[in-house]
């Protein structure tokens, strides 16, 4: 697949402004109550509830990453939060599976943010952007 690696930072820099543009929903939804299934009913969660943390972390963190602003440190503590939200909140009784207990966003999400935190943002980061500390000169 060596036609692809020209393109790697184009593709890495994609993947993280959705990733975390998708991760971002999920806070919305904790948080906002949108976007909202229409089968679901919503309410506040409880300050310092999990469910009010984690939406804090989606809604804050997704942004920040999709704009690649401390794309590693903050997918390090993603890929933490998502690992967490996996073993807390779907891994339980006899539904292993994560397509039987609802836990593959979680997954996925906990590996391309590890992913992100390794490799780096990719394109299109404002980590990328290189400030000059030298005045400039008159």
């Amino acid at each position: 697949m060596d036609f692809l690696k020209p393109w790697q930072q184009e593709i890495m820099g994609a993947s993280r402004i959705i990733t975390s543009l998708l991760y971002t929903q999920h806070g919305m939804n904790k948080l906002l109550g949108y976007p909202m299934r229409e089968d679901a009913d919503w309410n506040f969660p409880e300050i310092a509830s999990l469910r009010f943390l984690s939406g804090i972390l989606e809604l804050i963190g997704g942004p920040l990453i999709a704009l690649g602003i401390m794309t590693r440190p903050l997918s390090f503590l993603m890929s933490g939060h998502m690992a967490a939200a996996y073993f807390i909140g779907h891994w339980y009784g006899d539904a292993f599976f994560p397509y039987l207990n609802g836990g593959d966003a979680s997954i996925l999400f906990c590996f391309m943010f590890l992913v992100l935190s390794a490799f780096g943002p990719g394109a299109w980061a404002v980590d990328n952007l290189k400030v000059s500390k030298t005045a400039p000169a008159e």
